[in-house]
């Protein structure tokens, strides 16, 4: 499967050029938790300080089970926490939301 989602940073120069810095060389034990939850390819993509996130993942991927192995490893959540500080919800975004899911609206197909 493919999933698309988004997250802003927060818009300062400064802390943009940080966060890049920071996924240069990822973490191996966030990228381990990410190929571990049957994640098997992710980009990120920035424009301005919108970010943009490609996930295709395995038939054994789950944003639920993701989500309660991230809460339950505290390596992932010691990094969310520090890159809080580059991040900012959307405007739209429920409360305690990050990246968000993206709905499809168009696909020009062969």
């Amino acid at each position: 499967m493919r999933y698309y989602l988004t997250l802003d940073l927060k818009d300062d120069p400064v802390l943009i050029a940080e966060y890049e810095r920071l996924h240069e060389r990822l973490r191996p034990e966030i990228e381990q938790s990410i190929r571990e939850a049957g994640v098997l390819n992710m980009e990120i993509y920035r424009v301005g300080n919108r970010l943009f996130m490609l996930m295709e993942t395995d038939d054994t991927f789950s944003f639920t089970a993701k989500a309660a192995a991230d809460a339950a490893n505290p390596a992932v959540q010691e990094w969310e926490t520090f890159v809080w500080q580059y991040q900012q919800a959307l405007p739209f975004a429920k409360p305690g939301e990050k990246w968000v899911l993206m709905n499809q609206i168009f696909a020009l197909n062969q």
